[in-house]
């Protein structure tokens, strides 16, 4: 009997959740479903202000996923250096960034034709 995956807005839901909950900033979703030939279906992008706070949200957001939709990354990278980590979930991929790096890497506008939904936060 194969686990039932959790749909894409269950996992945007909850990831967005889990950056919340450790204050992670400027969180943005790319909706890549109309481009052709994408990896995925969404990106969510966020940042930390330090190696500890990038950190702290890729630790938030896989125990709320596991915790609330029993799921879990299939890929994580660049925990070490945590100046991006890259979340994979399959159809929703996480990009948890320092500031410098993200404003450096700019994948907001790699990915120009994208849907974009800013996140407001209350903190």
């Amino acid at each position: 009997m194969t686990k039932e995956k959790p749909s894409a807005d269950q996992l945007i839901t909850t990831i967005i959740s889990g950056i919340e909950e450790v204050k992670g900033k400027e969180i943005t979703i790319l909706d890549l479903r109309e481009i052709e030939n994408t990896v995925c279906d969404y990106f969510i992008v966020c940042e930390g202000t330090s190696n500890t706070q990038v950190n702290a949200i890729v630790n938030s957001i896989q125990k709320q996923v596991s915790k609330t939709l029993k799921d879990k990354p299939w890929h994580v990278e660049g925990e070490d250096n945590a100046e991006w980590v890259l979340m994979d979930y399959v159809n929703v991929v996480v990009h948890v960034f320092q500031k410098q790096v993200r404003e450096y890497y700019d994948i907001e506008s790699l990915w120009g034709d994208a849907k974009t939904t800013q996140i407001e936060t209350s903190y």
